[in-house]
């Protein structure tokens, strides 16, 4: 998931706690959630996912939502053309990780190890953007510099010195105890995954810059990671066809026909990017014969520029004249 960084020092309860914003696949920046009535063309309309009741909605007493009201340019022209990279794990850590990194900035990394460092880097500078990386959290007490920071697959208390930031895949096995960073990633939170197995992202909305351009359908292989709660108030980008899952039944339950894997929303003056998907190496290396991983690239890296400024961020759908703007939080 990717997070707009903002100036967080101001706020005592997030003093020291780096949320980094991972441009959705699993890495990045921070808005206000909304509902697309899109889902109504997934043959969801029968349940509203809104409803309190079942999506766990909490407010986080911030302004969040798909409104722009909700962004604060805290620090304005003085950040770089930068993102920070963070990877610290303090549970589960993912392969495409590699080893854990060693204390300091921008520490050595192994090309054939950290895939997704390496690859982020590699995709990041080929749009000009310089990185950043770490998974040493006293380097995430003063963001200014950076025009967001991407989670990438951390796990458990990974900011235990506190701050604010973006996510990426396992992103949302991360801080399951606070509060603040759960509504960064929408109000959402990951409660299990079936299998690793292949199925069909659908795009329902193409007029965001991290979708335009991406067929409406096309196959990726992930482990569809399972929401609870649900997210609330943000924009829906994409979705897994439940259809094409062969253990969605058998494994795990997964959801009746509205099943996100990136959305996007503005939250408490920043910008949040979010993806689920992000689980094998090859998704994230160059010329990967795996299937899906050319559109996951491109996702990822709208996702993140827009997160940064760079883009337009969370472009409305062509059914977001029903989304639920009223609902925002104030």
């Amino acid at each position: 998931m990717t997070f707009n960084v903002k100036d967080i020092n101001s706020k005592p309860e997030m003093t020291g706690k780096a949320l980094l914003a991972a441009s959705a696949a699993v890495l990045w920046g921070i808005s206000a959630p909304v509902f697309a009535d899109s889902r109504q063309d997934n043959d969801s309309d029968s349940v509203d996912l809104t409803d309190s009741r079942i999506s766990g909605d909490f407010d986080y007493g911030v302004c969040r939502g798909t409104n722009p009201n909700c962004y604060h340019d805290w620090v304005g022209a003085g950040r770089q053309n930068k993102v920070l990279v963070y990877t610290r794990t303090a549970g589960p850590r993912h392969a495409n990780l590699g080893p854990a990194l060693p204390a300091g900035l921008n520490p050595p990394l192994d090309p054939a190890r950290h895939i997704v460092q390496t690859n982020l880097i590699r995709l990041l500078n080929a749009e000009g953007i310089a990185v950043d990386w770490t998974e040493d959290v006293t380097r995430v007490s003063n963001l200014n510099s950076y025009k967001a920071v991407i989670f990438a697959s951390t796990s458990r208390d990974a900011l235990w010195n506190h701050s604010v930031g973006g996510q990426v895949h396992n992103a949302f096995g991360t801080e399951y105890n606070w509060q603040y960073y759960e509504g960064l990633l929408g109000n959402a939170n990951y409660y299990d995954h079936g299998a690793f197995q292949t199925g069909v992202v659908q795009i329902i909305n193409d007029r965001d810059v991290s979708t335009a351009g991406l067929p409406a359908r096309w196959t990726f292989s992930d482990e569809w990671y399972n929401l609870v709660p649900f997210p609330t108030k943000v924009r829906f980008l994409a979705l897994v066809d439940e259809d094409s899952l062969e253990t969605k039944h058998s494994v795990h339950p997964g959801f009746p026909k509205f099943h996100p894997v990136a959305w996007c929303q503005y939250y408490d003056g920043g910008r949040a990017w979010v993806t689920t998907l992000g689980h094998i190496n090859t998704a994230f290396t160059a010329g990967s014969a795996l299937p899906g991983a050319a559109e996951f690239q491109k996702m990822i890296v709208g996702g993140i520029k827009s997160a940064m400024g760079l883009e337009p961020f969370c472009q409305p759908g062509s059914h977001d004249s029903h989304d639920d703007h009223d609902k925002d939080r104030r």
